[in-house]
C-alpha cells in the first residue's frame, strides 16, 4: 500500500479577503490554457458512413445505475417519406436519415440511497495493441463514492450464448462487456456527495454536504488534500431550508475548476457568495459576495436562500474566459474580473436544472464562438449567446443586460413536457471538419432522449430568436427517475488490440504526481 503523502498547505490560508463583486478587486487571473483532454471533447470521424456509438451512464433516485449505448446509424429514407419531402420542397438530395439504436451494457444497484452525481474521466492514453479505458465515479446520499472501470470501445455484437438468450427475453439488446468492473468505494466524506469532477485522469475532486472538497489521486486512491469551506452562521429560516433546528444549511453545492487547473470556484448552501481557491497552494484566495440588486434580478427574493446552485467555466466570443452561476430560476454570467455581465433567462419563467457551455468552433468559423445551454423544468434545452455585443440592454430600473435567446430544443412543441434534469452535449466532426452535436437529455420521467443538432442550427445564430432546433433520434425508457447523466463518444477499437489487465497506466500520472509533491 502506498503511503499517503502529507500536504502542508492548510485549507484556510492567511490573507482571505471578503469583497463585493461590484468593487475593484485584485482577482487572480488564470493563464490561457487549453482544456485537458476529456470525454466531452470533439470526436473526429474517419468515415462519415461509420456509426457513432455513445456510452450513456445515468443515475437515479431509485439507486440504480444505468449503462446504455446509443448507436447512431444512417439509413436510406423511406420512399413514401422521400416523395412527400419532394412535394413540399424539403428534400435534400435523398440525404440519409439517422436513428439511434439502444442496447443495455450494465445495470447496477450501485448505492443504498439516491445517486446524486456522476463523473467520467478522460480515456487512457492510446498504446499499441491495447484498448483504452475510462474511469466512472458515482456519488450518493449514502456518503459513498463508487469507482468503476469502463471500456472506451463499443461492445461487440458477437456475444456469448447466455447473453443472446437474455437479449431474446429483454425488450432491447444486451451487450455486456466483462471489462466493465467495479474498483471499490471511497469514504472521504461524512455527508451527502454533491459533485464529482475528473479535471484530468490522475485526479478526482469531490464535494459533499460536510463542507469539504476532497482531492484524490487515482493511481492509488489516496486522499491528497481537503479544502474546508466554512459553515455559515444561522441567519433566519429561508424557504426550502432543511437544516436541523438551531442549525444552518451547510455543504458545497458545486465547484468548477478552470481548464488551467490552477483556480477553482465553489458555491455553498446558505451563503450569498462564491469562494475562490488557489489549487497550486491549496489555500483559499478570497470570498466574493453577491450584490443584492444582482440577486433580485436573478429572481432571488428576500424569502429565497440567495445561494448559487451550480457553476460552470466557459469562454465567450473571441475566446475570453468567463463563468456562469446558476440560481433557482436564472443564470448569471461573470467575466474574469468577477463582475456580472448578463443574465440568461430574461422573461422566461421556469426553473433551471443544468447548464453547460457548447463550443461552436469549427474549421469554417472565423473565430471562437460559444453558446450557453440551459435545461429547464418545462422540458426544454435553451441556447443563449452570452457575448456582450449581442446582449439586450438592461430594462428600466435594472442593471444586467439579457443574453440573446438563440434557439430551443425539446419542449411541448417536440412532445417533451417533463423536466430535463440533466443533459450532455457531444461534439462530432466529419472528415471535412463540419461540426454537429449529439445532445443526450434525461429527466424524472425516466426517459433518455438522443437529439442531433446541425451546425446551421447554432452557428451564426440566424435571425429568428428562440427557434426550434434539433432532431430526435431515439428514446430509451429506464423506468427510473433520473437524477444525473454523463455520456461520451466511444472510440473504435483498434485492429489487433487486446484488453489490458491493468485498470490504467501508472506512467501517465508520474509527472503529475511530482508536481503535486512540489506544492
Amino acid at each position: 500500500m502506498v503511503e499517503k503523502r502529507k500536504r502542508e498547505a492548510g485549507p484556510d490560508g492567511d490573507g482571505t479577503v471578503t469583497s463585493n463583486a461590484a468593487k475593484k478587486t485584485k482577482t487572480p487571473t488564470a493563464p490561457k490554457a487549453k482544456p485537458a483532454p476529456s470525454a466531452s471533447q470533439v470526436f473526429k470521424l474517419t468515415d462519415d458512413d461509420a456509426p457513432v456509438t455513445i456510452q450513456i451512464v445515468a443515475g437515479s433516485y431509485d439507486r440504480i445505475l444505468h449503462g446504455v449505448t446509443a448507436t447512431v446509424k444512417k439509413t436510406a429514407p423511406a420512399a413514401a417519406e422521400d416523395k412527400k419531402n419532394k412535394k413540399s420542397k424539403k428534400a435534400t438530395d435523398n440525404a440519409p436519415e439517422e436513428k439511434a439504436d439502444f442496447a443495455d451494457t450494465f445495470l447496477f444497484n450501485a448505492h443504498s440511497s439516491a445517486i446524486r452525481c456522476l463523473a467520467i474521466s478522460p480515456p487512457s492514453a492510446p498504446a499499441p495493441k491495447q484498448t483504452q479505458k475510462v474511469l466512472l465515479a458515482t456519488g450518493s446520499t449514502d456518503e459513498r463514492i463508487n469507482i468503476y472501470n469502463l471500456s472506451a470501445h463499443p461492445p461487440s455484437a458477437r456475444s456469448a450464448d447466455d447473453q443472446k438468450l437474455l437479449s431474446s427475453l429483454a425488450p432491447r439488446p444486451i451487450l455486456e462487456n466483462d471489462k466493465n468492473r467495479e474498483l471499490g468505494t471511497l469514504l472521504h466524506h461524512t455527508s451527502n456527495i454533491t459533485k464529482l469532477v475528473f479535471p484530468n485522469r490522475s485526479k478526482l475532486l469531490s464535494a459533499a454536504e460536510d463542507s469539504t472538497i476532497a482531492v484524490t489521486r487515482t493511481r492509488d486512491w489516496a486522499l491528497l488534500h481537503s479544502f474546508k469551506c466554512p459553515i455559515p452562521k444561522v441567519m433566519g429560516r429561508p424557504s426550502g431550508d432543511t437544516a436541523g433546528l438551531g442549525g444552518a444549511p451547510s455543504g458545497v453545492n458545486d465547484f468548477a475548476v478552470h481548464p488551467s487547473n490552477k483556480i477553482m470556484i465553489s458555491v455553498s448552501k446558505g451563503e450569498r457568495c462564491m469562494r475562490l481557491w488557489n489549487l497550486e497552494t491549496g489555500k483559499k484566495s478570497r470570498v466574493l459576495n453577491f450584490e443584492r440588486s444582482m440577486l433580485q434580478e436573478a429572481g432571488e427574493t428576500k424569502h429565497s436562500t440567495g445561494e448559487a446552485r451550480r457553476i460552470v467555466w466557459g469562454t465567450s466570443k473571441g475566446g475570453e474566459d468567463e463563468f456562469a452561476l446558476g440560481f433557482e430560476r436564472d443564470v448569471v454570467v461573470f467575466g474574469m474580473d468577477c463582475r456580472p455581465r448578463c443574465r440568461a433567462m430574461g422573461d422566461i419563467k421556469t426553473k433551471v436544472h443544468q447548464f453547460k457551455y457548447v463550443d461552436l468552433g469549427s474549421e469554417e468559423a472565423a473565430q471562437e464562438e460559444t453558446v450557453l445551454a440551459v435545461s429547464t423544468e418545462d422540458g426544454r434545452v435553451l441556447f443563449f449567446d452570452t457575448a456582450e455585443e449581442s446582449a439586450k440592454p438592461a430594462a428600466e430600473g435594472k442593471t444586467l443586460p439579457t443574453a440573446r435567446f438563440v434557439a430551443q430544443l425539446g419542449g411541448k412543441e417536440a412532445g417533451c413536457s417533463g423536466r430535463v434534469k440533466d443533459f450532455t452535449v457531444l461534439a462530432v466532426e466529419d472528415v471535412k471538419g463540419k461540426r454537429a452535436w449529439y445532445v443526450v437529455t434525461a429527466g424524472s420521467d425516466g426517459l433518455l432522449r438522443v437529439w442531433k443538432l446541425e451546425n446551421k442550427d447554432l452557428a451564426g445564430h440566424g435571425d429568428k430568436e428562440g427557434k426550434q432546433v434539433g432532431k430526435l433520434l431515439g428514446t430509451y425508457g429506464t423506468q427510473n427517475r433520473i437524477t444525473c447523466l454523463e455520456a461520451f463518444v466511444m472510440i473504435p477499437k483498434p485492429d489487433g488490440a487486446e484488453e489490458s489487465e491493468y485498470e490504467f497506466d501508472d506512467s501517465e500520472d508520474d509527472d503529475d504526481d511530482e508536481d503535486e509533491d512540489s506544492d
